[in-house]
């Protein structure tokens, strides 16, 4: 297995001409400065390379485990943890009132991307303790916020979610998990099932956030509240003190991530589990949702990192695997030299550039939701609430392909478990499912975000795409050559097709909301790769006039993207040719389709 290095360069090319990170600046007391950026994530590559990717194989080959009632982390997991919290990365975002250190949050992204590449199975446990800590913030009353954030953001107390039970998956209507008042307090009482990092060791206490119902609460999602349930109870200096009545009865056994305990939860078997009420009554959806669009983002990153791990495996086994003639056939040639090795690299390569910049992007728009104000915040509350389902989902479909694709450059060696190649691939696999599944992501989509407000937030996208083609399409530069015209001219091309298909779409779902799902994945999809296209374009327009990058790091920018435009945004056709003619052969199934 090859070491993991964090890509220094190409995150900071994304966060500051791609992302435009110096959109915060005017919110900020402290600018960030690059100074500062730039030491942030060199520590932060140095914890990704050196302490915490170290561990990601022994991780995946051991596993957890329950001992004594009790979840066990993999070797080594402990301690990548401590020097994780105490080097105070989980607090770069936090509210400094707390013991954060108040960063935007786009800062704890470009962290976060280096952890993730390093250990997936590791990185999902300071992930949802940093959803957590933004629904206890955000959702919770003052006296809850001072006894639990502090801790949690110093990396003492680590932060989980529960909303899965045996009957309630997807379908949070279906909760049946319980919470009766007792003074000041509540009984938990239920099963909760794929509940991450659920239990383990590494901290003093665990923060658990669960969905239950009241005893007189309505029906469905109305019906749902949110409850915080500590594993250990806090005396009266705020320490963790007695147990509480909660326990995981079982991990499960994975495809993939296996360092990463997922649990099956028991709340209140005895007297019942103590906890919180976070907000209001019958308001658990409302918290929740902080918790998931934060995770869902973090889902994308997650696609994003771990295919950029692939991808550096298989480049790096591609100039040492020697097979067949060089093109003069005088010598043995590295696989690296052979086209269809190429194709298959630059199939991983450009993808991920395009899926980089939208992961900056997006969290640089989320930032400027949380700090704006009027106007300026709603636009960027929309445009956020229009790229979280697409990180989310066509991110996590892309990191599908590349870590196959690393496998397939290993050829045999990378179906075989000592190469550490495929553990990418497994991994992956979880990511188009959890914290909703792409096919939810894909309805929130053409649902909540194109349908609710008929496609304003979506057209005022594509107006601002075009308005940088043109722009592009209109500079004058002496680098400038015929091919990038050529690769502007391709994405307008797609961007009238996504104008189209955003009508049909629209249309459809007037017509009748529940068959245009149909419609939904593909669109999603399409969207995808035109976003993907504008920001490979913007990157190139963008490394014309850097004085940062290298003439080989240009060269390769222009590489990335004329093979994107060339082979992989004419997917967008497919998708564009399902979304217009496909829907009806759709409609039309049903259960004898599949019977013979």
């Amino acid at each position: 297995m090859s070491e993991y290095k964090y890509p220094f360069n190409d995150i900071m090319f994304s966060l500051q001409s791609i992302a435009n990170i110096d959109r915060l600046t005017p919110y900020l007391e402290e600018p960030v400065d690059q100074g500062l950026l730039e030491a942030i994530l060199s520590e932060a590559g140095k914890l990704s390379e050196q302490i915490i990717a170290p561990i990601n194989a022994s991780g995946d080959q051991e596993g957890a485990r329950i001992e004594e009632g009790e979840v066990q982390q993999a070797s080594g997991f402990k301690e990548a943890f401590h020097a994780y919290a105490e080097g105070g990365w989980l607090s770069l975002s936090g509210a400094p009132e707390f013991g954060g250190q108040g960063l935007p949050s786009v800062i704890a992204t470009a962290v976060n991307e280096g952890i993730q590449s390093a250990n997936l199975a590791f990185s999902l446990c300071p992930l949802l303790s940093l959803g957590a800590m933004e629904a206890i913030h955000l959702h919770a009353n003052d006296e809850l916020k001072a006894q639990y954030l502090p801790k949690m953001l110093s990396g003492e107390w680590a932060g989980t979610m529960n909303l899965t039970e045996p009957g309630a998956g997807s379908d949070l209507a279906a909760i049946a998990c319980k919470a009766t008042p007792d003074g000041d307090a509540f009984r938990i009482q239920g099963q909760k099932i794929y509940i991450t990092w659920g239990d383990h060791q590494m901290t003093d206490n665990i923060i658990h956030l669960v969905l239950a119902r009241l005893p007189d609460a309505p029906a469905g999602v109305k019906g749902i509240s949110l409850f915080i349930v500590p594993k250990f109870l806090l005396n009266d200096q705020g320490e963790s003190s007695d147990r509480n009545d909660l326990k995981a009865l079982s991990l499960e056994h994975k495809m993939g991530i296996h360092a990463s305990p997922t649990c099956v939860m028991s709340f209140g078997d005895q007297e019942g589990a103590v906890g919180y009420l976070v907000g209001q009554k019958n308001e658990g959806i409302k918290a929740m949702f902080t918790m998931m669009n934060n995770a869902r983002q973090g889902v994308g990153l997650q696609g994003l990192a771990v295919a950029e791990r692939a991808y550096q495996q298989a480049l790096d086994y591609s100039q040492e695997r020697k097979q067949g003639m060089n093109a003069e056939r005088t010598a043995s040639a590295a696989i690296i030299e052979h086209p269809d090795v190429l194709r298959m690299l630059m199939t991983m390569k450009s993808q991920l550039d395009a899926m980089r910049s939208l992961i900056y992007v997006a969290a640089v728009e989320s930032d400027v939701s949380h700090f704006s104000n009027g106007e300026e915040q709603r636009k960027a509350k929309a445009r956020t609430a229009l790229y979280t389902p697409i990180v989310k989902g066509w991110i996590t479909e892309q990191a599908q392909e590349i870590t196959s694709l690393a496998i397939q450059v290993h050829g045999g060696m990378g179906y075989i478990e000592e190469t550490g190649v495929a553990q990418f691939a497994r991994d992956a696999r979880i990511l188009p499912i959890y914290e909703g599944t792409n096919g939810i992501q894909a309805i929130d989509l053409i649902g909540r975000k194109l349908h609710v407000d008929q496609g304003a937030a979506m057209l005022s996208l594509l107006e601002d795409i075009e308005a940088e083609l043109n722009a592009w399409h209109n500079r004058s530069h002496p680098a400038k050559t015929e091919k990038m015209q050529a690769n502007i001219e391709a994405v307008q091309d797609s961007l009238t097709l996504a104008r189209d298909c955003t009508a049909v779409c629209l249309d459809s779902m007037k017509s009748n909301t529940t068959l245009a799902t149909a419609l939904a994945y593909d669109y999603m999809m399409l969207m995808g790769f035109l976003v993907g296209a504008w920001l490979q374009i913007k990157a190139e327009q963008e490394s014309l006039i850097s004085n940062t990058l290298s003439e080989s790091e240009k060269a390769s920018w222009s590489c990335s993207v004329a093979f994107y435009c060339d082979h992989i945004l004419p997917r967008a056709l497919g998708y564009a040719h399902a979304i217009k003619v496909g829907q009806a052969s759709v409609d039309q199934l049903s259960l004898k389709a599949f019977q013979r």
